[in-house]
């Protein structure tokens, strides 16, 4: 049981962090300005902030004196022991998304348990434009396309991520090492790929009320960090948003790449962690209502 003050102040916090998260797209939204490393989260992931703003407790946790707010309203809710007390309903939950929970369980389980790879230089974002004359982002190349075409040409592309796969330009895809697809998706993902970190973000926002508002916005922070490795390791030009290229075609470039590469595999997969056990406490508390 969360007494009434503590389980307001916590949400008070989440709203104000959440807030400070979404104030520079929310402002962008109104002025017609691009931010092409900031923006990706709501454009591509396409949440609107009012959801990464609304905060849950998780299963398990009821909220005392409750009954009389709006949360009562909200969808996966019902009443707790305590008089006017409200929790999340775990096991309607799980009864309705079951085959969408276990399927990011099994994401999460089996990428946390493999080794991270290290080799990849980031090099998706290169062959996203490889040979291409029209991009998806409005930024100049820093190489220009010539120079651009030259580092996929004299690299190895091992993308093990279907959804940076799938944007692979059609010249691009064939000299990928991987065939990802979809259906794959749980025996390739692993530690070490950017957009698996971001997709951590992904997996807890699609949860919902099984996942606690705090670990939530923990995912969305590191996805919002390595999104600016990204494009800062990128073929793009991204100076003029404040990120100093990383020049993965050379040697320190990718030194440097690296070292963040391996810091945001240790966060992502402590945060896969932390949604797992969310999920098991959803477990846990539906199998008590049940008995």
């Amino acid at each position: 049981m969360l007494a009434h003050d503590l389980w307001v102040t916590r949400e008070l916090a989440h709203q104000q962090r959440a807030d400070a998260f979404t104030a520079g797209w929310r402002a962008r939204k109104v002025s017609g300005e691009q931010h092409p490393i900031d923006d990706f989260l709501f454009t591509y992931y396409s949440y609107k902030p009012s959801i990464l703003r609304r905060w849950h407790p998780g299963a398990g946790r009821e909220l005392a004196d409750a009954a009389h707010m709006p949360r009562a309203a909200w969808k996966w809710y019902v009443s707790g022991e305590a008089h006017g007390s409200l929790r999340v309903d775990a096991a309607a939950y799980l009864r309705a998304k079951r085959a969408g929970v276990d399927a990011i369980r099994r994401v999460l389980e089996r990428t946390a348990a493999r080794p991270g790879q290290f080799s990849c230089f980031g090099l998706h974002e290169w062959a996203m434009v490889y040979r291409q004359g029209e991009h998806r982002h409005e930024v100049p190349l820093r190489l220009g396309q010539k120079g651009t075409d030259v580092v996929v040409d004299t690299h190895s592309i091992q993308c093990s991520h279907f959804d940076a796969y799938r944007f692979f330009t059609p010249e691009a895809a064939p000299l990928n090492r991987l065939r990802p697809t979809r259906e794959a998706q749980s025996q390739l993902e692993q530690p070490g790929c950017l957009h698996a970190g971001m997709d951590v973000y992904k997996w807890a926002i699609k949860l919902g009320p099984l996942v606690p508002g705090e670990v939530l916005l923990d995912a969305f922070e590191l996805a919002r960090d390595i999104r600016w490795l990204d494009m800062a390791a990128s073929p793009y030009d991204v100076s003029a948003w404040g990120a100093e290229p990383i020049a993965i075609e050379t040697s320190e470039g990718k030194a440097e790449y690296v070292r963040q590469q391996r810091v945001f595999a240790e966060r992502s997969n402590e945060l896969r962690q932390r949604v797992i056990k969310a999920l098991d406490a959803a477990e846990h508390t539906a199998e008590a209502a049940s008995a």
